[in-house]
């Protein structure tokens, strides 16, 4: 199949965007118009993946596309922000329109999920590439900041920890990847929802992108306190106590990286609330320790010189 001209990639891609009522003037012009709600604050984010830095070469285009949106999200998730609009910068060795149509497959299935619209960017030849900025909604006062956190509230982490890190240590060594591993890997799941629900509840929050151990521990300068975390009550899945031993899944779940969950403090008033919201988002809600005073994070179990997420490399 020849390769697809740049003018020709740009209407295929929009073609497929999806419309919303407040984008007045989407892919095609110099610029993007929108008409943001009155009286809400955007939230702006930006994250870049490279071939073979942030995702093995021979990941699906689809799964790419999914991921890089997925980790933009996730930043939007992590301050209560809703997703709203943004705009992709796109390097491709070559014009496939294979590649293309497959990468925006996952692209837009995840955007579709949360009403995120694609209103522009750029496209370029060159070393496999992605660059997106997403813009979200919060009310004033109302989103989730990494300074809130207080001596003595509980942290809590969402979902399970150490699964990408556990499809990562697979494929470096050489092993197939676990599938239920590698599909945490490849598609991540941004926690939107639990976001937009913890407003009001948590008092300070990250996602956890780098790793627990290292998020937490920008969470805890921002806020300037220090954390006491049970290693033992660091959530894992099946899959991941499948596949390693329990040392090296400790280390997976608390320095591991690229999970996308949040990591987030509460109030120990708030356990009730928390779990009634695990239940109405039917996803689990892990308290795995507490706000101290002073500074840095402790993890009895694990090793102190336990990085964070290493890309691929």
């Amino acid at each position: 199949m020849p390769p697809v001209h740049e003018f020709d990639l740009i209407a295929r891609i929009r073609q497929r965007a999806a419309a919303r009522g407040d984008v007045v003037l989407g892919i095609g012009d110099d610029c993007a118009l929108l008409l943001p709600p009155p009286g809400m604050q955007l939230a702006v984010t930006m994250d870049a993946l490279n071939a073979g830095v942030h995702f093995p070469p021979e990941t699906a285009p689809a799964d790419i596309g999914w991921k890089a949106l997925a980790v933009n999200l996730s930043d939007l998730a992590a301050m209560g922000a809703q997703p709203a609009w943004g705009t992709l910068s796109l390097s491709l060795p070559q014009g496939d329109p294979g590649f293309v149509d497959a990468f925006f497959d996952g692209f837009f299935a995840l955007a579709a999920q949360h009403g995120f619209a694609l209103v522009g960017g750029d496209t370029t030849r060159g070393p496999l590439s992605i660059a997106i900025t997403a813009h979200g909604l919060v009310e004033p006062g109302r989103a989730l900041r990494r300074d809130g956190a207080r001596v003595g509230d509980d942290i809590w982490v969402s979902g399970t920890l150490g699964d990408a890190a556990g499809a990562l240590r697979q494929w470096q060594a050489g092993a197939a990847m676990s599938p239920a591993l590698q599909a945490r890997l490849d598609r991540p799941t941004p926690r939107v929802a639990l976001g937009r629900a913890l407003r009001g509840i948590a008092s300070s929050c990250i996602d956890v992108s780098d790793g627990l151990l290292a998020d937490l521990a920008h969470l805890c300068r921002a806020s300037g306190v220090g954390a006491e975390v049970d290693v033992d009550a660091l959530p894992a899945s099946a899959a991941l106590r499948n596949a390693f031993d329990p040392d090296t899944r400790r280390v997976l779940q608390a320095a591991g990286g690229d999970d996308y969950e949040l990591c987030f403090t509460a109030a120990p008033a708030q356990r009730a609330a928390l779990r009634q919201l695990s239940a109405t988002l039917a996803l689990s809600l892990s308290c795995i320790g507490s706000v101290t005073a002073g500074t840095g994070v402790r993890c009895d179990g694990v090793a102190a010189g336990a990085g964070g997420y290493q890309h691929f490399a």
